[in-house]
């Protein structure tokens, strides 16, 4: 993971680019990856980590009927959390990251290791789920980190 940041923070310098994250699965995990980086100072912008459907609501803007209706862990509520993230941070790329890292909390519908993931660079929007197989919760987020650090790099 620390071999994907830097990578990362690297393209993003040369590129001049900003990253900011709305983490909810993966608590912190994303920035905190970039952020032990040397340098990462000159590309990370924000990042907040929106855990409770209070935060998504109140932080993000995140329209409560969207939760009601679909739930946090949707590929709506994702689209809502990036879009509105990318209002309050200006950063060139937004990424939002909502799920179900267990060990509880899943159900047949949303299983644990469901993650979708909402990356916001310039006009274009991608919002990908995720399935992840192991139900360990460490790992789950480890996953997501990864997932996220890895599709970001191959990002045009």
């Amino acid at each position: 993971m620390k071999n994907l940041a830097n990578k990362l923070v690297k393209k993003l310098i040369k590129k001049k680019l900003k990253i900011s994250f709305a983490e909810s699965c993966t608590g912190g995990m994303l920035s905190s990856t970039i952020t032990s980086v040397s340098g990462s100072s000159k590309v990370f912008n924000l990042g907040l980590v929106t855990y409770s459907n209070k935060t998504k609501i109140d932080i993000l803007k995140v329209p409560k009927k969207i939760i009601d209706k679909y739930g946090a862990v949707s590929n709506e509520c994702c689209l809502s959390m990036v879009k509105s993230l990318s209002k309050i941070s200006k950063a060139n790329i937004s990424v939002s990251v909502t799920g179900i890292a267990g060990p509880n909390g899943g159900t047949k519908l949303k299983p644990i290791g469901l993650v979708y993931m909402g990356i916001k660079k310039g006009n274009k929007i991608i919002v990908q789920k995720c399935l992840f197989k192991n139900k360990n919760r460490i790992l789950i987020q480890k996953a997501t980190t990864t997932k996220v650090l890895k599709t970001l790099l191959v990002l045009k």
